[in-house]
């Protein structure tokens, strides 16, 4: 990283009015991070073992669930770091390493949307032909570029946001972010402004996918009462998440104008950290609740352990078919 400025550590003030509160913060913070790991770990482990679950849907879902994963380890971590401690301060390399990761777990997740958008427009409005498009080698294509671009893109504006100089050291956030790093420049970084453009379009341009794709479902499924039943099982809780994810990224977006420091720091946070808490936390759990293949694995799971709990041990090889345990789907 190139920076030829003389600030190595940058100050998150996000933190500066917790106070006295700071303990039940790191504990509402700490629970917060432990149901969203053990809620997508729990979902990725169902789809990866259950082999009814081997199809391309729940394979997308379970990516979704990974990108999770991944966007948080780049927040949580630190904040509870800071809420333990009385100067929150970052380095600028791991300052940069934390806005690689959110900004392209970000990204990560509208491609892993597009695709499943993609995925749901093959299965109901051409079923018969599913099969022969939506192939193994498909899938991993499909897969490989949701991943690639966002982890491309994000070590682009890297490299060109560490090569401004930078004049300041307060980040008013309670994670590093390339707006606020920005920022703090010397000068105006046109290039860095020209490839937010280029990247808000290539955003907007899913989006735009995404209402194409649905509105083709819209449109079979008001004929069809077999694509209707389809569409309420699949279809909307993907829908719920996609406007979860819309609107928490506004709110990421209002936070970014020059207006919003005017607003009290609580508000701030919360309009900076939507984004990296509802959609890790309600993708395993809008998806474990609506989905009916996932639901049932859910339900057969807990009457297994109920039976076990029951009897007081686990049964060996030789009596699992009296408990009625089977080891393949």
């Amino acid at each position: 990283m190139g920076n030829n400025s003389t600030f190595k550590f940058f100050i998150l003030s996000g933190l500066q009015d917790s106070g006295v509160y700071k303990h039940l913060y790191f504990f509402l913070v700490f629970v917060l991070y432990i149901l969203i790991i053990i809620g997508n770990v729990t979902l990725i482990i169902i789809v990866t073992v259950d082999k009814s679950l081997h199809e391309p849907m729940y394979i997308f879902i379970c990516n979704l669930c990974a990108n999770g994963l991944y966007g948080t380890v780049g927040f949580y971590p630190k904040l509870l770091l800071d809420l333990q401690s009385d100067v929150h301060m970052i380095s600028y390399r791991w300052c940069m390493i934390q806005t690689y990761v959110i900004y392209s777990s970000a990204l990560c997740e509208i491609s892993v949307l597009t695709v499943m958008s993609y995925d749901r427009y093959v299965a109901i409005c051409r079923p018969l032909q599913y099969h022969s498009i939506v192939t193994p080698r498909a899938v991993l294509k499909l897969l490989v570029l949701a991943w690639t671009y966002p982890l491309l893109s994000g070590a682009i504006v890297i490299l060109f946001t560490s090569r401004i100089p930078i004049c300041g050291t307060y980040i008013h956030k309670l994670f590093c972010d390339n707006p606020s790093i920005i920022m703090l420049g010397c000068y105006r970084a046109i290039a860095n402004q020209v490839l937010s453009m280029v990247a808000v379009a290539i955003y907007l341009s899913q989006l735009v996918f995404i209402l194409i794709s649905y509105a083709h479902i819209v449109h079979v499924c008001i004929s069809s009462n077999e694509s209707r039943t389809k569409f309420s099982k699949t279809c909307v809780p993907h829908i719920v998440i996609l406007v979860i994810y819309i609107m928490t990224s506004l709110f990421d977006v209002f936070y970014s104008w020059d207006g919003s420091v005017n607003l009290p720091i609580g508000v701030r946070n919360a309009l900076a950290i939507q984004f990296l808490i509802l959609p890790p936390l309600l993708d395993p759990l809008i998806y474990g609740l609506q989905l009916p293949q996932i639901r049932k694995v859910l339900r057969g799971q807990s009457y297994r352990v109920e039976q076990l709990c029951t009897q007081g041990s686990f049964p060996s090889t030789t009596n699992k078919a009296k408990y009625n345990i089977k080891e393949e789907h």
